[in-house]
């Protein structure tokens, strides 16, 4: 008889937990990851209590090739799939070496590649118009349209991720040289530059920012309307409220403009290893995508351009 699923989880309670902390304190993984793993991990243990293993020790190769087949089946994303057996292959080796399993099943899996998806991006005319209704915004002196024009114009001048945004302090800004000191996935730090006009956006918040503090504000560079640490969801909100405004762009949230920033580096001629160290991607690879939004771009051009297209 298979067990219910809550039955499942709690038989596996203390290794799922040891999991945990091992992806939080050893591997410096953020809540979002290390949420996404321990979903996988546990949709991985809740399957194979229906093949009757009860054990992870019992796993086998058939039985990972199966759960992804499965997934396939039901219509599961290339991504999701992909995904979800990376997951298992880091657990399953986290388990074999703390010696909760003698070998590793996942050695031979092997997931669907995923599709090469290009991100979203504003033009950069977009861009300039979404920064400029920004500007107009703010000049209402409302603190939270100010905060807001401050954290368009780092998003884009800097192409960090929302969370490191969020994540900021009032000292982890250097003004006068341009620069944030950014803290990124696997709690590793960088420093990020940015131009005269994110650096102007940020001088006018820092002196409103006083209206917004509170008791809960400590060192956060930005607050939100009851004097906290600005969160993503309100930064979001504020991206997709202004970008509303402009009839034909896309609609992009915070990352989007991450993806604008880097193909707009990349357009400009910056070198492909120094938009990797900015935004903080461990692989060449993973910024190598945004050529291909580029190439995408030009090719686009040509064809509307060209005569013989």
């Amino acid at each position: 008889m298979v067990k219910a699923v809550p039955d499942v989880l709690e038989q596996h309670a203390e290794l799922l937990h040891a999991y945990a902390r091992h992806l939080g304190a050893e591997r410096g993984r953020s809540v979002h990851t290390r949420r996404a793993y321990l979903g996988d991990v546990r949709h991985l243990l809740t399957f194979a209590a229906t093949r009757g293993i009860d054990e992870i020790g019992d796993l086998r190769i058939g039985d990972l090739r199966a759960w992804l087949g499965v997934q396939a089946d039901a219509g599961a994303a290339r991504a999701t799939i992909a995904r979800r057996a990376a997951s298992a292959r880091t657990f399953l080796r986290w388990a074999e070496h703390t010696g909760r399993i003698p070998t590793d099943p996942s050695l031979r899996l092997v997931a669907p590649k995923r599709h090469a998806t290009l991100p979203g991006v504003l033009r950069q005319g977009e861009a300039s118009e979404m920064l400029d209704l920004a500007a107009t915004r703010a000049d209402d002196e409302d603190p939270i349209h100010v905060r807001d024009r401050a954290v368009l114009e780092l998003l884009y001048a800097s192409g960090i991720r929302v969370g490191e945004l969020a994540a900021l302090d009032i000292d982890d800004l250097d003004l006068a040289q341009g620069v944030v000191r950014v803290m990124g996935k696997g709690a590793k730090e960088r420093i990020v530059p940015f131009g005269a006009p994110a650096a102007r956006a940020i001088e006018a918040w820092l002196a409103v920012r006083s209206r917004l503090v509170g008791e809960h504000s400590g060192p956060a560079l930005f607050l939100g309307r009851r004097g906290r640490r600005v969160d993503a969801r309100q930064v979001r909100s504020a991206v997709h409220e202004l970008l509303s405004h402009l009839p034909d762009a896309p609609d992009l949230g915070p990352h989007g403009l991450r993806h604008s920033a880097a193909t707009h580096l990349l357009e400009g001629g910056a070198d492909l290893r120094m938009v990797q160290e900015i935004l903080g991607h461990a692989s060449l690879a993973t910024t190598q995508i945004y050529t291909h939004v580029s190439v995408d771009r030009l090719r686009r051009s040509y064809e509307q351009a060209h005569p013989r297209a």
